[in-house]
C-alpha cells in the first residue's frame, strides 16, 4: 500500500497506478506529495474530494509559442507614431508580424496592433506602453502562432532606458517563477522585438518584451472555462490554490490585486483573471506584476491604501480561512527554492545590479517564511478575514 501526504493529511491508494493519478492531479495545483508506505486505512475517493473541481486538461502542454523559454526574435511593423500619439484601445491598426521559423525562412503575417492596459497606457508611466497583436488563425495554422489570436504583448516602456528594460526582464520572471510553482499559471515568452515605423520610412529599433497566453489558451490547456462576473466571494475560490497564489504574492510583494472584486466601475477582478464554475469552485489565476517589489520598476509604488513604506515592503493579503493551510504552502516553496533562484541566473540579459536585487528580495522571503513564528507574525496575523 502508498499513500501521499497532503495538507498535513495522509490518503490510502491502492496500487502504484491509483497512485500516480493521485499525483497527477495534486500535479495540476502545483503540489508535489510524497508517496511512501502506508498500512493505515484511508479511502483514495475520500482524499480526491479534497480536490474536487482542479484543473484538469486533456494533456496540459502548452501551445507551441509557449513550449520553449527561448528568446524568439520578432519583427514588428506597424504605425508607430499613431500608435503612440493617438494610443487606440479599441481600433487596431494594421502591423505586420515576422519571425523566422525552425527551416530558417522568415514567415510573415498579418497582425493587428493597438495600445493596452491601465497605468502603463498612461504617458506620464510609458513612452511605449504595452500593446495587444490580433493575428488572423487562418494565417498562423501549423506555424509558431497555431492557435493563437489576440496575444498580450508586454513592452519596453521607454525606449533606450537600460532601467525599463530591466524591468521588462524582472516582469517575466515573475510569471516564470509562478510556472515553477504551478501550471495553473500564465505562459509567457520572451522576445527580442524589433519595432519597424511604418510612418517614417522603416525606422526601427530592437527591444526586449514578452508575450502573454490569452485567457482563452490557458483555458483549453488546464480544462478550466474563462469565468465573466462582476465579482465573487470567498468561500467559492478553491482554498488551496488561492493560498498559493496568495503566499506568492507576499513573496513578490505585491498588494496591487484583489481575487473577489475588480476596481470601482470594473468587472472583477484587480490583476487577476477566474477561471471555472462561478457557483461551485473558481481559480483566481494573478497576472500584471510590475508593481510589484521584485520588479522594482522605476514607476513602482506601494499602495496608499496600505502605508507602506515602499515598494519592496511586503503585506500578506492571504484569506485568514486558509490560515491553516500556510505550514504546508510555505514547505511547497522551501522545495523550490533552488529552481527559483535559478530562474533568475538562467537570464544572462540581467544586469548584475538587478539580478542582486531579486535576490536579495527572494533572500529576505526565504528568511521569514522558514522562521514558523516569522510566518505567524507576517502571514497569518496579517490575514484578512
Amino acid at each position: 500500500m502508498y499513500a501521499y501526504e497532503f495538507s498535513g493529511a495522509g490518503a490510502q491508494c491502492n496500487d502504484k497506478t491509483d497512485c500516480r493519478q493521485f499525483a497527477s492531479i495534486f500535479g495540476t495545483l502545483g503540489l508535489e506529495p510524497r508517496m511512501r508506505p502506508r498500512h493505515a486505512s484511508w479511502p483514495l475517493a475520500a482524499a480526491l474530494s479534497l480536490l474536487a473541481g482542479a484543473p484538469c486538461a486533456d494533456d496540459g502542454a502548452p501551445d507551441p509559442l509557449f513550449a520553449t523559454d527561448d528568446v524568439l526574435e520578432l519583427r514588428i511593423e506597424a504605425p508607430l507614431d499613431t500608435l503612440l500619439d493617438e494610443r487606440p484601445d479599441d481600433e487596431y491598426l494594421p502591423g505586420q508580424l515576422t519571425w523566422r521559423d525552425a527551416s530558417g525562412a522568415d514567415v510573415s503575417v498579418y497582425a493587428g496592433v493597438r495600445t493596452r492596459g491601465k497605468s502603463r497606457r498612461s504617458r506620464q508611466i510609458c513612452i511605449f506602453p504595452p500593446v495587444r497583436l490580433n493575428v488572423r488563425k487562418s494565417e498562423v495554422d501549423d506555424t509558431l502562432f497555431d492557435g493563437q489570436d489576440k496575444l498580450k504583448l508586454v513592452s519596453h516602456c521607454r525606449t533606450g532606458s537600460s532601467r525599463y528594460e530591466q524591468s521588462v526582464l524582472r516582469e517575466y520572471l515573475v510569471y516564470r517563477m509562478l510556472n515553477e510553482l504551478t501550471p495553473t499559471s500564465f505562459r509567457v515568452r520572451r522576445l527580442r522585438v524589433t519595432w519597424v515605423d511604418t510612418e517614417r520610412d522603416g525606422k526601427s529599433f530592437t527591444a526586449p518584451g514578452f508575450l502573454i497566453e490569452s485567457d482563452e489558451r490557458f483555458a483549453r490547456r488546464v480544462g478550466l472555462p474563462v469565468a465573466e462576473v462582476t465579482r465573487t466571494r470567498v468561500s467559492v475560490l478553491d482554498p488551496d490554490y488561492t493560498n498559493l497564489v496568495s503566499v506568492f504574492q507576499f513573496f513578490i510583494g505585491n498588494t496591487d490585486f484583489s481575487p473577489i472584486v475588480g476596481p470601482p466601475g470594473e468587472p472583477c477582478c484587480h490583476n487577476t483573471q477566474l477561471f471555472g464554475d462561478p457557483e461551485s469552485r473558481l481559480f483566481p489565476v494573478p497576472y500584471d506584476f510590475d508593481m510589484t517589489g521584485m520588479v522594482n520598476a522605476p514607476y513602482g509604488a506601494p499602495n496608499p491604501e496600505f502605508r507602506l513604506a515602499s515598494v519592496q515592503s511586503r503585506l500578506y493579503r492571504g484569506r485568514c480561512a486558509n490560515n491553516g493551510r500556510l505550514d504546508a504552502t510555505a514547505q511547497h516553496f522551501i522545495e523550490h527554492r533552488e529552481a527559483l533562484y535559478a530562474l533568475v541566473d538562467a537570464v544572462d540579459e540581467l544586469g548584475k545590479r538587478a539580478r542582486r536585487d531579486m535576490t536579495r528580495f527572494m533572500d529576505r522571503f526565504y528568511d521569514d517564511i522558514g522562521d514558523a513564528a516569522k510566518r505567524e507574525r507576517l502571514l497569518a496575523d496579517k490575514c484578512i478575514n
